[in-house]
């Protein structure tokens, strides 16, 4: 997991924070599956959350086979210069069982606003 804060994309003074973050998903199991949605809840230092829920991650669907990983980017607009971000994506392995794979909770965080 990575995150970065994109100062040229954000406005302190109108309360927008935007963050870019590179997930890397990785199959540690003994089936292929398929990445079906995403489940996200953004909190803000504030603690208003954002939940967005979708298809996909950045309009794929992605395969995995056992082993494999899929690395991508996106990003989240907070009102604050501290957030964080937490949630799940629905998954379907080749044998048609579906799960959830859980995606721990990371920071957002502007430089220098923490110690």
């Amino acid at each position: 997991m990575q995150t970065q804060y994109l100062e040229s994309q954000s406005d302190p003074e109108e309360k927008r924070y935007v963050f870019a973050y590179t997930i890397t998903i990785r199959n540690h199991g003994s089936v292929g599956a398929r990445l079906l949605t995403r489940h996200w809840l953004i909190t803000d230092a504030d603690g208003k959350v954002q939940e967005v829920r979708g298809k996909g991650v950045v309009g794929e669907q992605p395969h995995l086979a056992p082993g494999a990983a899929f690395r991508y980017s996106s990003g989240a607009v907070l009102e604050t210069a501290l957030g964080s971000m937490q949630g799940s994506y629905e998954m379907q392995g080749d044998d048609g069982t579906v799960f959830e794979a859980p995606i721990a909770p990371f920071r957002l965080a502007m430089p220098g606003v923490l110690h």
